[in-house]
């Protein structure tokens, strides 16, 4: 059976992968495929933060009382995030492949830390608060992802 946790855990490796694909299209010094993979990393991730603040938080809180907890924490790391993606994002549309690298490596520390609390955290407390309401749930999320 699909859980909160398995599903949006995917989601974040089909984001990661498309931040590979830019790391690697960098590498190999082709800007216009950086830039184009870049720029499905940046819908993705932010399709999911979008689905995130606009769904399974606000479910999770409405259950649990819960609103300065993890999901406030998630948000405050949502931000920091949106803007290191913007300044990425300002980088690469630049062709400054340097500068890329540096926001890109500051952003890949940032996911891969936020990405660990929500998985071992947050996505598991949703899954045990939230079970009673997983199909429709996971519904919306599957659809909001999807509709990217």
């Amino acid at each position: 059976m699909t859980t909160i946790r398995t599903f949006m855990t995917d989601d974040h490796r089909r984001c990661d992968d498309f931040f590979a694909e830019a790391e690697q299209a960098i590498g190999q010094k082709n800007i216009a495929a950086a830039q184009a993979a870049f720029g499905h990393f940046r819908t993705a991730v932010l399709a999911h933060f979008d689905c995130e603040e606009k769904t399974l938080f606000p479910t999770f809180e409405a259950k649990t009382g819960m609103t300065m907890g993890p999901t406030q924490v998630m948000r405050m790391e949502h931000q920091q995030m949106r803007d290191l993606l913007d300044q990425a994002q300002a980088a690469i549309m630049a062709g400054d492949a340097e500068e890329y690298m540096g926001q890109a490596e500051t952003l890949l520390i940032m996911m891969q830390q936020h990405n660990m609390k929500e998985e071992n955290i947050l996505y598991p407390m949703c899954d045990q608060h939230l079970e009673a309401e997983l199909p429709a749930v996971l519904e919306r999320l599957e659809t909001e992802i999807g509709a990217e």
